[in-house]
């Protein structure tokens, strides 16, 4: 019994035995399962990040290689610029660009001179062609004056050539009447009682133009030297023997006959001023011809008289 009991102790102590060590041996399996996971895991973890590291370098050292190559190239141009022979180039060209630069100075310069001196003779040029278009109009209107003073003189011809068989030298025969006109610039204007004491001095009076034809006759040629005009020009006109100063308003021609038709201006005579002798001016309008004035204004004059054939 002691023996199947001792066998049976023992038996049970081996059957505990082996179970325990089944269990230790799935306890330490189950461990070592879960160091293999964690030793796994750790050693996952580290070989990425080493990885990475080594990404890292690697690109460190490659853009440190750039830098180095760069540097390196910049020290051989460095060099090369400093080398004598690189340096005698630069020089040679920065002398020569400053002799460029001092030429393009040089001719700007010139340039502007050149254009000053331009603007100069442009202005002269336009202030000659200023003074020769004053010069053209004044030689253009002397021309129209030597013209009609030529076409003057040429129907004036006739009248001369008759004059010279019925009136006195420098008389005009005209409607059967001697004129004297003062055309002449040598005679100086008169008033109308100086013009009167000529012309009686001379032998005759001043003119009497009592009809039309010798109206018509004498504006006619009193247009022809000093040209019409469209409206009275005071400083042109002509003293006749026609005025009121015996009585305000009636006009008389000097033999004492009242005038019975005149050739006045438009609202003339209108005796401003003490407006008593009578003048005639030149006009485009014949009609439109006469002018009360002040007899001690200066004007030229017509006189007339008798032919020497009819005397």
């Amino acid at each position: 019994m002691e023996e199947g009991e001792n066998s049976g102790g023992a038996f049970d102590g081996s059957y505990n035995k082996l179970i325990h060590q089944e269990d230790s041996e799935d306890d330490n399996t189950l461990y070592s399962n879960q160091e293999k996971q964690q030793v796994s895991i750790s050693m996952v973890r580290p070989g990425f990040h080493l990885n990475h590291h080594k990404l890292l370098t690697v690109s460190l050292a490659v853009l440190a290689v750039i830098l180095l190559a760069v540097d390196v190239g910049l020290g051989v141009y460095y060099n090369k610029l400093t080398d004598g022979q690189g340096t005698a180039d630069i020089i040679s060209e920065v002398y020569k660009l400053q002799a460029s630069y001092g030429t393009a100075i040089q001719s700007r310069d010139e340039a502007k001179k050149q254009l000053a001196s331009e603007i100069s003779n442009q202005q002269l040029t336009k202030w000659e062609i200023v003074h020769q278009g004053t010069r053209r109009k004044s030689d253009e209107k002397l021309s129209d004056t030597i013209q009609t003073e030529i076409s003057a003189l040429k129907s004036h011809i006739p009248m001369i050539k008759e004059g010279c068989r019925h009136c006195l030298p420098g008389w005009t025969f005209l409607n059967s009447v001697c004129y004297y006109f003062a055309f002449s610039d040598d005679f100086s204007s008169k008033s109308w009682h100086e013009a009167r004491e000529f012309c009686k001095f001379l032998g005759g009076d001043l003119a009497v133009t009592d009809r039309r034809e010798k109206h018509l006759a004498l504006i006619d040629l009193i247009n022809k030297y000093q040209g019409p005009a469209g409206s009275i020009d005071h400083r042109r006109g002509f003293w006749i023997g026609l005025t009121d100063v015996e009585e305000e308003g009636t006009w008389k021609w000097l033999d004492g006959t009242r005038l019975t038709e005149g050739y006045w201006d438009n609202g003339e005579p209108n005796n401003q001023g003490n407006e008593d002798c009578a003048a005639m001016y030149p006009r485009n309008n014949p009609f439109q011809a006469w002018n009360d004035a002040p007899c001690r204004h200066e004007l030229k004059w017509i006189c007339q008289r008798t032919p020497t054939s009819a005397s």
